[in-house]
């Protein structure tokens, strides 16, 4: 059986080989699979609810020779959000490594974890000196990954071929991530926790403040459908690895409880994601809970360097122009 990612059944831990005797049974109990994976078998092709993990079928299916067999719709506890934030992270930290840059959603996942941490970014970058500063803290274990720039044209080939939207911001992040999971593979770790989908739940992005609440229910919600899009991008860059991304602010329960909880409450009125920062504050200082977004493309400096790349190669106000002769040469070897 081919199967990535990991799997629960009524609450427990499903080993691969019981999971393939469930699946080549046809067992009903299938339908209550939880978990982040995708599998194959004999025929059998079956993804968790939320897609979180690429796979050749729908999300929440379990199929047998292209056929439906069932939806797999596990049972959803209803939990307070600080509960369903734990719960989350608890359920994740059995391996893998924590993605840290510093900001409350990575440092929140690091610290309820106890997972080593790995940050990246260029010399100096916002988000090496950031992460240092939180691991310190927390006396977390971290470890750095300085991007040497001249590898940034090489990596942006490479993402390039594997994001299904090659804009300027999602070959930064992809760069970015590209560093996180070769990192992760050189040290033996396939499961990556993250941060991704934080600011689609819990609103952090700056243009959510100010709105009023059905404006603010409307941007939410289609920032959320927009996730499956970027997950296809996260996915496939840490695959070039053999690793893949767990997301536990994506998990059916957080999603439960943030979904009770009114839009407005969510945003607040200061630097976004009021609801997640207040939890935060039980579990992590709170100076480092209400710290400022800084997105991953701009904290770690690929970005900059990317646009640099992008005036030296002649594009004075167009990076896309850039990616696009990149990716042109690319097919043209």
């Amino acid at each position: 059986m081919m199967l990535r990612g990991w799997t629960e059944l009524d609450g427990r831990r499903c080993a691969p080989q019981k999971l393939e005797e469930l699946v080549l049974g046809g067992d009903p109990r299938l339908a209550r699979l939880d978990g982040e994976f995708s599998l194959e078998v004999d025929g059998w092709r079956g993804r968790d609810m939320q897609g979180i993990i690429p796979g050749a079928c729908p999300p929440g299916e379990l199929q047998h020779n292209g056929v439906m067999v069932r939806r797999i719709e596990p049972e959803i506890p209803e939990l307070s959000l600080r509960d369903a934030i734990e719960r989350s992270v608890q359920r994740r930290g059995d391996e893998g490594v924590v993605a840290l840059s510093g900001g409350v959603d990575s440092t929140l996942i690091a610290a309820l974890a106890g997972r080593p941490c790995v940050v990246v970014g260029l010399e100096d970058s916002h988000d090496l000196e950031r992460a240092r500063h939180v691991a310190d803290r927390l006396h977390l274990d971290l470890s750095e990954v300085v991007i040497p720039p001249e590898r940034i044209p090489g990596v942006l080939l490479e993402v390039l071929r594997v994001i299904p939207v090659k804009s300027p911001l999602n070959a930064s992040i992809a760069a970015t991530l590209y560093f996180v999971a070769e990192w992760a593979r050189s040290q033996g770790h396939e499961r990556i926790l993250a941060g991704q989908g934080a600011d689609e739940v819990f609103g952090g992005y700056s243009r959510y403040t100010g709105i009023g609440s059905k404006d603010l229910e409307a941007m939410l919600a289609a920032d959320f459908d927009s996730l499956p899009v970027q997950r296809a991008r996260d996915q496939g860059v840490v695959g070039l690895f053999g690793c893949y991304l767990s997301m536990p602010f994506l998990d059916p329960a957080v999603l439960r409880a943030v979904r009770a909880l009114p839009s407005i409450s969510l945003v607040g009125d200061g630097t976004g994601k009021e609801a997640l920062r207040k939890v935060a504050a039980t579990w992590i200082p709170a100076d480092i809970a209400v710290y400022p977004k800084k997105a991953m493309q701009y904290g770690s400096g690929v970005w900059r360097e990317v646009r640099r790349l992008a005036r030296h190669n002649g594009y004075k106000n167009a990076v896309q122009g850039y990616l696009t002769t990149l990716e042109r040469n690319d097919h043209g070897r």
